[in-house]
């Protein structure tokens, strides 16, 4: 009987070896093919992420479009030390780190709280109506919803006539961020809310029918039964938009900018885009935006190692 035992577990333990070299052998016969699967986008992923990133030389050249990039002079830190002492640095950064922050703080809870009032919905129809009118309105271009934010808020516009008022709104430097933040919940959290929604369905439906049983409320449930299915989730995706504090897209805020709310509506990228393309500073543009994207790393290194502290060791 022993001498039996141990047979069949030379023989199990030899199975995942033989499928292993079986599929190595495979892929030596027909390496061809992988190659010509991977091939097309490893060049398109060579072609658009990594060959862009030699531009990154112009943050550190006094750029001249005609000697192109390798013939243009080499002037170091210059540009990067001309920002930072510019006198709008502060304001420009400032601007920017308000505008991201409390756009994290405001709109990222609000696809969760989505998620999960969507899960106490037990009709699947009404459901999907729901969530269609959720996400619909993810589907309209930022430019279109600029447009419709400007006609609300216009002088005669519904809202003015809604409060009796003749306020310009989009002319308020303290009425930008408001604007911007809540026009961007509107636009994005229902369809934020799917990848929390998907999570929620593999929550243990035993462990809440339990919980109903015991008596515990609405409350309760989401704490015990449905947060522990999307806190990975969640943790995951706060690190990531954590890490792109300083990547505000300039879109949005140039076209809900005018000349009356620039104290607060103009941020570093919407200053990248005036210097780099109205102004064809290329090379200050350029030290600006990698400024931009260092501080945008680190930021996304510090949060994920606090984040790592705070939950017993998982991060990204």
């Amino acid at each position: 009987m022993n001498s039996e035992n141990e047979i069949s577990q030379m023989t199990l333990s030899q199975k995942p070896v033989g499928k292993f070299s079986e599929t190595m052998d495979y892929f030596k016969k027909h390496w061809q093919l992988y190659i010509i699967f991977l091939l097309p986008a490893l060049l398109l992923t060579i072609i658009f992420k990594y060959v862009p990133m030699g531009g990154i030389l112009i943050a550190f050249e006094n750029y001249n479009p005609i000697k192109g990039i390798l013939g243009s002079e080499w002037v170091g830190l210059e540009y990067f030390q001309r920002f930072l002492s510019s006198p709008d640095f502060m304001q420009y950064l400032i601007n920017t780190l308000k505008l991201s922050v409390y756009g994290l703080l405001w709109s990222f809870p609000v696809p969760i709280i989505l998620a999960f009032l969507l899960n106490q919905i037990r009709s699947s129809k009404i459901k999907q109506k729901i969530q269609l009118i959720l996400y619909m309105p993810n589907f309209v271009s930022v430019i279109v919803l600029c447009g419709i934010v400007r006609l609300l808020l216009s002088v005669n516009g519904p809202v003015n006539m809604m409060l009796h008022t003749s306020i310009d709104f989009m002319a308020l430097p303290e009425a930008f961020r408001p604007i911007y933040i809540i026009s961007g919940i509107w636009q994005g959290a229902g369809w934020a809310s799917i990848m929390y929604t998907a999570a929620l369905s593999n929550a243990s439906q035993e462990l809440r029918e339990a919980a109903i049983v015991d008596g515990a409320n609405i409350f309760q449930q989401i704490r015990v039964v449905e947060w522990p299915a999307i806190k990975d989730m969640v943790i995951i995706q706060f690190i990531l938009q954590a890490g792109n504090i300083m990547s505000v897209g300039f879109e949005k805020a140039l076209a809900l900018q005018t000349s009356l709310n620039l104290p607060a509506s103009e941020i570093i990228s919407t200053y990248v885009y005036q210097q780099g393309l109205l102004n064809g500073n290329y090379s200050f543009s350029t030290a600006v935006g990698l400024f931009n994207t260092v501080i945008n790393v680190i930021l996304l290194v510090l949060v994920n190692m606090i984040v790592k502290k705070m939950n017993e060791g998982k991060g990204l």
